[in-house]
């Protein structure tokens, strides 16, 4: 009975020790989107691509953005090995600045949290600069 309970119980360990090798690895595209110049109003939605290069299904649990200026959006469902995924950004394009925000990602990978970046500008092309060059001198109006 001893000899039973010994080869199972090495079994066991044997077996929990296979499971943890295997995790899962998530690999980003580029950590960086730049969205250059863009226009108020216009489309701005832009999405991350990612593969689990791991040998275990990927979860993203929680992905978070430093600004509520930028909703981000993600499958819940895991990500089987060698299988790609996406996180959609949509920025408020509607407030003229420059766009420097970070997107936290939260998952089951080897490494667990990883830091997105989107960057950019925003500009109104129907308002006039205060800097642009006017046509009558301060004196002359």
């Amino acid at each position: 009975m001893k000899k039973i309970i010994t080869i199972l119980f090495i079994g066991l360990i044997s077996l929990s020790i296979n499971a943890q090798e295997k995790v899962a690895k998530i690999e980003f595209k580029t950590d960086t989107v730049d969205y250059g110049t863009i226009e108020k109003g216009s489309d701005g939605l832009r999405v991350f691509e990612f593969t689990n290069t791991g040998d275990a299904p990927l979860i993203v649990s929680k992905v978070t953005s430093s600004c509520g200026c930028t909703v981000p959006k993600w499958s819940k469902e895991p990500i089987l090995p060698g299988q790609r995924g996406e996180i959609q950004v949509k920025y408020d394009t509607n407030r003229v600045n420059p766009i420097r925000k970070t997107i936290t990602v939260i998952s089951n990978a080897n490494t667990p949290t990883v830091a997105l970046k989107i960057k950019g500008e925003v500009i109104d092309s129907n308002k006039e600069s205060v800097l642009e060059k006017k046509d009558k001198s301060v004196v002359e109006q």
